[in-house]
């Protein structure tokens, strides 16, 4: 899955016509934590009932056109790969804004898991 796959899926959803932003979100792993310790990798778990739950809440948001999420999970990824890819539609900006940083936050908090490789470990 990328970026653009997912902007063309959106543009092809019925209620299309009402949006008047899309915003995309593209994590990526970084080369240290939030510590300032250097990250050789990261893994993810994702709960995708708790997924499914969060984007049907959030796509239930007035204004809000549609909602798509890709995480890769399950595998070690290396600095500079995608983690998320997180792509908003609606109405107005400030509903966009306000959803897609809702949305994230939740996913994170709520619904994924990480582990992180350091470069110091064995």
């Amino acid at each position: 899955m990328d970026m653009a796959t997912m902007v063309a899926q959106i543009k092809q959803h019925p209620d299309y016509h009402k949006a008047g932003m899309i915003l995309c979100h593209n994590g990526v792993v970084r080369a240290t934590s939030r510590e300032g310790d250097e990250v050789t990798g990261l893994e993810v778990v994702v709960d995708h009932d708790r997924l499914d739950q969060i984007l049907s809440e959030q796509k239930k948001r007035p204004g809000i056109v549609d909602i798509l999420i890709h995480i890769n999970e399950g595998e070690k990824l290396s600095v500079g790969d995608d983690v998320m890819f997180l792509v908003v539609a609606g109405d107005i900006r400030e509903t966009v804004l306000e959803s897609l940083t809702d949305t994230l936050n939740q996913v994170k908090s709520e619904a994924t898991s990480k582990k992180q490789y350091f470069r110091n470990e064995k």
